[in-house]
């Protein structure tokens, strides 16, 4: 299977922060989801994937180009949304179309247009900075949508809409990834939107990567163990990942593979397995 996206040991130096050796890949056709507590490292992945800011060392491909060779040709497939979308301040949904159609190749009117009625958005009335965060979201999310991209990069999209828009947008992305060539890479903290559409996961924390796995294989492996503070001791240590007490005892995110066949466990959210290893890592 090709990788739409690949990052090899990729790290970069700020100030304060520091991203270390981060290597993951987003096969072709599918939904990787970026999960991360706010400064964990999300969104200045998305930006170095970008080529927005320079990676100290390591590699990064994108769509099968090195993102050091000829870039520019490249980003006519890529479809973009930042956490604050950055358009001009006076310009109008209808006057967005006309400046698309000048710098996408493919730019599709009659698309953009369906989106726009789809999002309720205005054409001429309202001006981009009067818009409300949704409704600067929703315009994003349009242009990205409306120019045959292969490679969508989503940064916080379900941010600041309503359970139904982002129901809505999840929708979209799911479909347009049904498409072979077609791969999305997306960041959310609303993990529920991740587990529902994503193939797989990639979990940052502070610049480093925790965790990448699929989707459906972390699902399978971990589970819900109830049990008292007592029972919990007799199991191996290798198999209990996480710990939080309650008034009847204590719940336990484990590894199913580790643990004894006769025991039960409840399925785990992929939210679950994330708050739990991310406890157990700061211990």
């Amino acid at each position: 299977m090709k990788n739409a996206l690949e990052l090899q040991n990729v790290s970069k130096s700020f100030k304060e922060f520091e991203m270390k050796d981060m290597t993951f890949s987003l096969p072709e056709g599918c939904i990787l989801g970026l999960v991360g507590k706010n400064g964990a490292g999300k969104s200045t992945t998305i930006r170095l994937i970008m080529d927005m800011i320079h990676k100290d060392s390591g590699t990064i491909y994108v769509l099968g180009k090195n993102i050091e060779e000829d870039f520019t040709e490249t980003k006519q497939d890529i479809g973009v949304v930042l956490d604050e979308p950055s358009f001009p301040e006076y310009v109008t949904a209808d006057q967005m179309n006309n400046i698309m159609k000048n710098i996408y190749r493919n730019w599709d009117e009659k698309r953009y247009y369906e989106l726009i009625d789809q999002f309720e958005l205005p054409k001429w009335k309202k001006q981009f900075k009067n818009y409300s965060k949704g409704m600067k979201m929703k315009l994003a999310i349009a242009v990205a949508l409306s120019h045959h991209a292969k490679l969508l990069i989503l940064d916080e999209p379900t941010s600041g809409l309503d359970p139904f828009m982002r129901d809505e947008i999840l929708d979209i992305l799911y479909g347009f990834t049904r498409e072979e060539d077609q791969s999305v890479l997306i960041s959310s903290h609303i993990v529920s939107d991740l587990e529902r559409i994503c193939d797989y996961i990639a979990y940052i924390d502070q610049g480093s990567l925790k965790l990448y796995e699929e989707k459906d294989c972390l699902i399978e492996q971990y589970g819900i163990l109830k049990c008292s503070k007592e029972e919990l001791k007799e199991f191996d240590e290798q198999a209990v990942k996480g710990v939080r007490e309650n008034p009847y005892g204590v719940e336990a995110l484990v590894d199913r593979s580790k643990m004894p066949k006769d025991y039960e466990t409840d399925m785990a959210t992929l939210e679950e397995i994330i708050v739990f290893l991310s406890k157990g890592q700061e211990e």
